[in-house]
């Protein structure tokens, strides 16, 4: 790699880096910060009553989930074109399970919020329902979503994949960031599947491998700072295509 591949290397990666950041940033609004405000474990009553209070938390959950799966789009379409040239078929496969399937399932998943905001809207034709079962399936609604993110969590693992992999072959990358990669994408599947199979291990299983999913987290900041460096013991490595 001669210093101009270098340096417009290091420029792809600190792009990508940076739409990474955005991601890791307004992900939790929706995905953590906003089912805990609203969400009562096993009370439905109190549950829509905080959705009904706060109807703007709800749609701001709503509007972190739609714009961070955006970015995330061009953050996949971005390490795509940076490590392509590893290997075509595994960029391939990151970007299919990274975005066109995971995407779309967090696109239509958000319409369970989007329901349950409608049944506690006391809009006039929800009048032959009763309050107590609006509010039963209010409840029922946001507790799909999260069943709902709990589902694209497998894909949210299985994509980092084939990225761990590009990484560790890519040597303009430290591999640790690729092992890391691995470990996280795991974690995350493990955990979903507990949670959907398993649900009397799931507490335990996340306990366990909710840490090991923060070791996708490293490489964003690498990338940010540092995005690329000179492959050691060779002069030559496969590099971005313009």
């Amino acid at each position: 790699m001669n210093p101009e591949e270098l340096s417009s290397t290091r420029r792809q990666a600190r792009v990508t880096g940076f739409l990474y950041l955005l991601v890791v940033l307004t992900a939790p609004i929706g995905l953590l910060y906003v089912p805990g405000k609203l969400i009562v474990p096993g009370n439905a009553t109190a549950t829509a009553d905080n959705i009904r209070a706060s109807e703007g938390l709800l749609r701001l959950g709503i509007a972190s989930e739609l714009v961070h799966q955006v970015i995330f789009l061009f953050v996949v379409l971005a390490l795509y074109h940076l490590l392509r040239a590893v290997d075509e078929t595994q960029a391939k496969q990151m970007v299919i399970l990274g975005a066109l399937v995971s995407v779309p399932i967090v696109f239509v998943n958000v319409l369970n919020e989007i329901a349950a905001l409608v049944l506690v809207s006391g809009a006039d034709f929800l009048s032959v329902f009763e309050r107590s079962q609006l509010d039963a399936l209010a409840y029922l609604f946001v507790r799909l979503h999260g069943q709902g993110i709990t589902v694209v969590s497998i894909f949210w693992g299985l994509w980092l994949f084939p990225f761990g992999a590009l990484v560790i072959r890519s040597r303009f990358i430290p591999r640790i960031f690729g092992v890391l990669l691995l470990v996280a994408g795991i974690a995350n599947v493990v955990s979903a599947f507990a949670t959907l199979v398993s649900p009397r291990y799931a507490s335990f299983v996340t306990r366990v491998a909710g840490p090991l999913q923060l070791a996708e987290l490293p490489i964003v900041f690498w990338l940010l700072i540092w995005g690329a460096r000179a492959p050691e013991g060779s002069q030559s490595v496969a590099v971005p295509r313009s």
